[in-house]
């Protein structure tokens, strides 16, 4: 089919028609762009409470995560840790310190006694004897006989402030692998009626079987190894105060003052 050459004066007239609808469409685009920009500007601008400061940037979608863990997430790491002790007719708890095997306890639980039987988490059982004993810190280390087929030793260390949550795991009254969780009520103790100094007071539940094992913080750290409890009835029962050997200290990386006298000792 064929057209009809257009005529060259309306195609100038159609072309400058165009041109200027171009140029309309290029400068309402313009006008959008400073519009947006200025109500950017205006949105920034405003947060400040209209004094001119930015305002300080939201919490992103992605916050960084916490090192703090949560109880259950706590035991999940110590708890493979945590050894239960049989010496003679004393029960306790103990901590595997090293990768060795070497277990960390108090003293008292092992002391006068060549029995002693660790059951560890995995259900081995065996014989250990004390490699070294500190009496005036009230801390023991064990060498076992034998070792689980995976060793889970627990990581040593860290900061203690006065209302840090804490976590402690041991054999509370024969009750295998007992959690209790509470926050450090004190710093510098002395047991009650005893000679041992620097201690941590904590309001976590422990009783008698709870010693040697480790007071934890939030991030899974060993901070301390519980030694006793405050024991105002004489019953040798939790009345909301123990006391924990910092670990530094139990490391031998302190000062221990004394023998623990006849403070109640769990």
């Amino acid at each position: 089919m064929e057209h009809a050459p257009q005529d060259a004066g309306a195609a100038g007239a159609q072309g400058a028609v165009v041109g200027r609808r171009a140029r309309r469409f290029v400068v309402g685009g313009c006008a959008l762009v400073v519009l947006v920009v200025v109500a950017v500007l205006a949105y920034w601008l405003g947060g400040g409470g209209g004094d001119g400061e930015v305002a300080a940037p939201g919490p992103s979608a992605t916050p960084t995560p916490s090192a703090t863990l949560t109880v259950p997430d706590v035991y999940k790491r110590a708890g493979p840790s945590v050894v239960v002790i049989q010496a003679g007719k004393s029960l306790g708890t103990g901590v595997i310190a090293a990768d060795d095997g070497t277990i960390l306890t108090a003293h008292h639980v092992v002391k006068g006694t060549k029995d002693v039987t660790l059951t560890f988490a995995d259900g081995t059982k065996t014989k250990a004897v004390v490699a070294s004993a500190n009496p005036k810190r009230d801390v023991a280390t064990l060498k076992p006989a034998k070792l689980p087929e995976i060793v889970v030793p627990a990581t040593l260390g860290g900061a203690v402030a006065v209302g840090a949550p804490v976590v402690a795991i041991g054999n509370p009254l024969g009750l295998a692998y007992s959690v209790s969780s509470g926050v450090v009520s004190g710093l510098n103790r002395t047991a009650e009626k005893g000679d041992l100094s620097g201690l941590i007071q904590f309001d976590a539940s422990v009783n008698p079987g709870s010693s040697g094992g480790p007071l934890l913080d939030a991030r899974g750290l060993v901070i301390g190894i519980v030694v006793s409890i405050a024991d105002p009835g004489g019953d040798e029962a939790f009345a909301g105060i123990a006391f924990a050997v910092p670990i530094g200290v139990a490391l031998g990386g302190g000062e221990g003052d004394g023998p623990p006298g006849d403070g109640p000792l769990i």
